[in-house]
């Protein structure tokens, strides 16, 4: 009797607690006049896991205090910096966003082409240089729906790099900006339009940049001196280096440019920038709700030149954590509340020489260039031909078919090429799956409510199969292997169908938030609905992800 007492009591509490979910979750809804999202380029969930206990400041606080996904994915096979900001702000997959590497080559015209490579615009600063917009971008993004319904609302994008911000802007953004090395942060001009109004919101912001590095240029020493204890030698493609701060002394202006933009410095005036802007417009103030997007891209650099086990991304990350902790105070200053949305377009691992040192034997590299002039010269010989049949734009992840003019050739000679290719790459022992493009694209998708984690390496890579811009091969190397040679500037990589570049984390802030871990998987392409949820926006029907509920919205 006295059990069963026990187990109605029991009953009864959980009942209690059950009954009181709905009560905190509608206490704790967000209802935010200010919409910010920000992207840490390369944040893995390893990072975020391996520092979190460490974090006090705006890392830490987003960490402790918000609705936190540990285990978010990025759902594609070709995780690069363009594709995975492309999936942030869509809802849809690169083979849906069109956008689905860095890099791709039209094989009608034999030309590499940039994700947002725009030929009929220029840039602000310099209209010599190549031009950039969203045009390439072959969807809308939650910013474009929320303009649709709520005019007065304004969406605004930073970033240290053009793709960063022009993916999570979309198209007819308020204003887009990203940091130009040399200049400041510039933008694009279309015809008729007048470079210097298209840069005045940044103006004040580029002159007092400049005269801060005039005045006292920044040099990256340890800010947090417990990170030098991960100090140490190595030998990478031939070069030994010291991983240690301070940097040695530049030789050249282009090298000091290249530190400099490789460095905390990066998202700390990428958030600076971000500061002016919600402050110049009053992004939040209205009755409207504003969207503003900074897309950080130091981590990045950090990680492809230093890796992002050391000393360097060590102290930078924990440099970040301080510096976001003034965003956010300053982001507060809004009239209407703000919800915070962090994550990352991809992850990323540490070059193979220190995880072999580590015990990771499986650790290597495919050296790009010689491993594609290998792969060629076996299907010149093979084939009895007098041309290399295949190409890359990016990466030698994703090859393209083409003739001795270096364009597509013809069906059946495609097909002939394509089937010894597949044959040959199905014999390296590098290669864990090579997928030709047509396969790809009628591959059935898997069953609903499948969770992201359980995806096959085929599924993640036809995600990033898209007509006229994938390559007609797409691969996917053994799990641990590096697809690229090391450099002076350049170690460690990402872009691999892999859970160490694909999973991520995604947190969601705003005050009064039911502070807690959510352990299921997650997807990137699920934020866009979730904010659409959030701000009583109704997205396309085509998307590939799902809203998920915070204090009940959705």
């Amino acid at each position: 009797m006295r059990i069963l007492t026990r187990l109605a009591a029991l009953s009864a509490l959980a009942a209690a607690a059950l009954l009181t979910v709905p009560a905190q979750a509608a206490a704790g809804k967000p209802d935010p006049k200010l919409v910010v999202v920000i992207s840490i380029d390369q944040f893995s969930a390893s990072l975020f896991e391996e520092y979190r206990g460490g974090f006090k400041g705006g890392l830490g606080r987003l960490a402790r205090e918000g609705v936190v996904y540990p285990s978010g994915y990025q759902s594609h096979g070709m995780t690069e910096t363009c594709p995975g900001h492309s999936t942030l702000l869509t809802g849809k997959s690169p083979n849906k966003t069109g956008v689905t590497s860095n890099d791709f080559y039209d094989t009608t015209t034999g030309a590499k082409v940039y994700c947002m490579g725009d030929p009929a615009v220029v840039l602000a600063h310099d209209a010599a240089e190549p031009g950039v917009s969203p045009r390439n971008l072959m969807t809308s993004t939650y910013g474009e729906w929320l303009k649709a319904v709520s005019p007065k609302s304004r969406v605004y994008a930073v970033s240290g790099k053009d793709r960063g911000a022009i993916n999570m802007a979309g198209h007819g953004a308020d204003g887009v900006f990203w940091l130009a090395a040399g200049f400041g942060f510039t933008t694009w001009v279309e015809p008729g339009q007048d470079p210097k109004a298209r840069l005045a919101p940044v103006a004040d912001l580029n002159a007092k940049l400049r005269a801060d590095l005039a005045k006292k240029p920044f040099v990256w020493t340890y800010d947090n001196k417990r990170c030098a204890a991960r100090e140490a030698d190595y030998v990478t493609g031939g070069r030994a280096w010291r991983a240690a701060l301070p940097l040695p002394k530049a030789e050249t202006p282009a090298d000091a440019m290249r530190d400099l933009v490789t460095s905390p410095w990066t998202d700390r005036v990428t958030l600076e920038a971000a500061e002016s802007l919600r402050e110049r417009f009053g992004l939040g103030d209205g009755d409207a709700v504003d969207v503003l997007t900074v897309s950080l891209s130091a981590t990045d650099f950090i990680g492809h030149r230093f890796g992002s086990r050391g000393p360097e991304m060590c102290d930078h990350l924990l440099r970040l954590d301080d510096r976001l902790e003034t965003f956010l105070k300053r982001m507060e200053k809004a009239k209407g509340e703000v919800l915070v949305v962090l994550t990352a377009d991809h992850g990323g691992s540490d070059f193979p020489e220190r995880l072999k040192e580590e015990g990771y034997a499986e650790a290597g590299r495919v050296p790009g260039s010689t491993w594609l002039k290998g792969v060629n010269a076996e299907l010149r010989q093979g084939l009895g031909l007098d041309f290399d049949p295949l190409v890359q734009a990016g990466g030698i992840n994703s090859l393209y078919i083409v003739g001795a003019d270096r364009k597509a050739p013809a069906p059946i000679e495609r097909a002939r090429l394509a089937k010894a290719a597949l044959a040959l790459l199905a014999a390296r022992p590098e290669v864990y799956e090579a997928d030709e493009i047509n396969a790809l694209l009628i591959a059935e998708s898997p069953p609903k409510g499948t969770s992201p984690d359980e995806y096959s390496v085929r599924e993640r890579q036809r995600r990033s199969a898209y007509p006229g811009r994938s390559g007609d091969i797409l691969i996917a190397f053994q799990p641990g292997l590096t697809a690229a040679s090391a450099g002076s500037a350049y170690v460690a990589g990402h872009g691999s169908p892999w859970d160490y570049d694909r999973r991520i984390p995604i947190i969601f802030w705003w005050k009064g938030a039911p502070a807690r871990d959510r352990v299921l998987p997650i997807e990137t392409v699920d934020i866009a609905p979730t904010l659409a949820g959030v701000t009583h926006v109704t997205p396309p029907t085509d998307l590939d992800g799902v809203c998920r509920p915070l204090g009940g919205a959705c």
